[in-house]
């Protein structure tokens, strides 16, 4: 209680700082806003214009009302910006064109999304069934590892998608190919190294996480890190075909997927774990069958995982295959350097942002392993982030539509256009982010006891989760303002504030809040908080979708 308490005391001023800096930035004029006409190429993404927007371009659409101010040369807005980014229903309460847009986008994502964390949360649940918090402790360590290596090369899924949104904008499908087939070959590459790294060298790779001290947890960890890295090559291709379909605004055809092949992990996961009977002895048969009948322990649900992972590329690799995205000659040919140089530069920006976030989450999860030698603290970290995660990734599913309709809707319609899909989504994250802090918050005392029987585990999660709650409240805004720099190709902005706001986090681990579980997630707060701020300033003052002034019209 007094931990909850505490936590308040020191997010409260932060949050309302954050909403009265929103607030600010988007109160600067009062200026109404654009009506939609249709059109039959650009839909709802066109906006309506009469107005002259420079001295030599005049618009040539239709007005709908003439008592509407109109923004000339497209920056800072007003107040009713602000209003117009929340959801809006038309007259017989259903969404308006740009809301059904956006929700038959951003919820299969959302639900494709989810149902990796869940799954996740499912293989904890199963490893928390074997009583032992080393073995928590060593799931927590291993993942965290595997996706520090995982998310250096996933730089290139993440610039596919708005790649992809915008090449299928501009109508040209050939270069949309060239980019999935591009990203898939280095995808190749970097994801083969990857799988190399971890299985030739885990004990290397595990020690950025586990102290010196934590030589009991490591015996847990190398195994399950080491059948994890299976996964490696087969996880990115999926994340390309992920992201290529993402482009297409097809979001049905990957939650398909996702929801076959994770069907398929959850099953593996108690017959890897537990085995499927009792096993004969090592003089009777092979390894591989043995521990197929006793079970590989807390690896098993590392097995079931690369399992899954692998069916998954396989389905999209065939899926790209058919809607002629990809060829598989192309997949281990290397392209040009000259095709390469676009991707590469846009890459090694998201590349050096995906580093600066390992170096404070791995940071944070090394804090929390040394925390005390029982393994009951990095247990009740790794519980928190699975908890925390489950919400993340609806905000991830934010992110992803942000990032391929704010691209589209610029290559169809232009910056308007652009710009009022991106406030929109604005509007949604921050709805979102609202419905998560409060449910998960109320949820809490029902969701731990599932990941652990443990009464001293459970005690320790409280507080943490309790923190992890609140931060859903800034991340609604820190999302979105993310994929709508994904999606305006701002992708050295973004490495830049991310830089800036992993400062802010790892200044706070090296602090004293670093020496407790609570602090640990106050600092990612810390950085959540700052995120939300930055992006939100960039989208309002200094993005192409800023508004620097209006004329009304004569």
């Amino acid at each position: 209680f007094f931990s909850f308490i505490i936590t308040m005391k020191l997010l409260l001023p932060l949050l309302l700082l954050s909403a009265a800096t929103t607030i600010h930035c988007f109160q600067v004029q009062p200026l109404r806003s654009v009506g939609c006409v249709s059109n039959p190429r650009f839909g709802f993404f066109h906006k309506a214009s009469s107005v002259t927007l420079s001295l030599h371009s005049v618009a040539n659409e239709s007005i709908q009302d003439d008592n509407d101010d109109y923004d000339v040369d497209g920056s800072i807005s007003s107040w009713s910006r602000l209003v117009s980014s929340l959801p809006r229903l038309s007259r017989n309460g259903s969404p308006d064109e740009l809301d059904t847009k956006i929700l038959s986008t951003c919820i299969p994502t959302m639900l494709n999304l989810m149902v990796v964390p869940i799954v996740n949360a499912v293989d904890t649940f199963y490893v928390g069934r074997l009583r032992s918090p080393l073995a928590l402790a060593a799931q927590s360590a291993a993942n965290q590892c595997f996706f520090t290596v995982y998310f250096l090369a996933a730089f290139l899924p993440t610039i596919t998608a708005p790649v992809v949104a915008r090449a299928i904008g501009e109508k040209k499908w050939e270069e949309a190919r060239d980019r999935v087939c591009e990203s898939m070959f280095l995808c190749n590459v970097l994801g083969g190294m990857g799988s190399l790294i971890l299985i030739a060298f885990p004990e290397k790779v595990l020690s950025m996480v586990l102290p010196k001290s934590g030589t009991s947890v490591m015996a847990f960890a190398v195994p399950y890190l080491r059948l994890r890295a299976f996964g490696m090559l087969p996880a990115l291709l999926s994340s390309c075909g992920f992201a290529a379909y993402n482009g297409m605004l097809n979001t049905m055809t990957p939650l398909k997927v996702t929801l076959t092949t994770n069907l398929i992990n959850m099953i593996l996961d108690p017959l890897f774990i537990f085995g499927i009977g009792r096993g004969a002895s090592s003089t009777q048969s092979s390894f591989i069958l043995s521990s197929l009948q006793n079970g590989f322990g807390a690896a098993g649900a590392a097995a079931a995982t690369s399992v899954s992972e692998i069916i998954s590329s396989c389905i999209y690799v065939k899926l790209l295959i058919r809607r002629k995205l990809v060829k598989l000659s192309r997949l281990l040919k290397p392209p040009s350097l000259k095709a390469l140089i676009p991707l590469i530069q846009g890459g090694l920006a998201i590349l050096l942002r995906q580093a600066t976030l390992n170096v404070a989450f791995v940071c944070a999860a090394r804090r929390a392993q040394s925390l005390d030698p029982s393994g009951v603290s990095a247990a009740a970290y790794g519980i928190t982030m699975q908890i925390y995660s489950l919400g993340v990734v609806a905000h991830l599913g934010i992110q992803a539509t942000a990032a391929s309709m704010v691209s589209s809707a610029r290559a169809m319609g232009g910056d308007n256009a652009g710009r009022e899909v991106a406030d929109r989504i604005f509007g949604y994250g921050c709805l979102l982010g609202l419905v998560l802090a409060v449910g998960q918050l109320f949820l809490l005392p029902t969701i731990t006891p599932l990941f652990s029987p443990l009464p001293e585990v459970i005690e320790a999660v409280k507080g943490p989760a309790a923190i992890s709650s609140f931060i859903h409240l800034v991340n609604g805004l820190v999302f979105a303002g993310e994929g709508t720099l994904l999606g305006l190709g701002a992708y050295k902005d973004l490495a830049v504030i991310t830089a800036m706001g992993v400062g802010c986090m790892v200044s706070c681990l090296l602090s004293p809040l670093g020496k407790s579980l609570n602090g640990i997630l106050l600092s990612l707060a810390a950085f959540n908080l700052f995120q939300g701020l930055a992006v939100t300033l960039h989208h309002v003052r200094f993005s192409p979708l800023r508004r620097r002034g209006f004329r009304g019209k004569s």
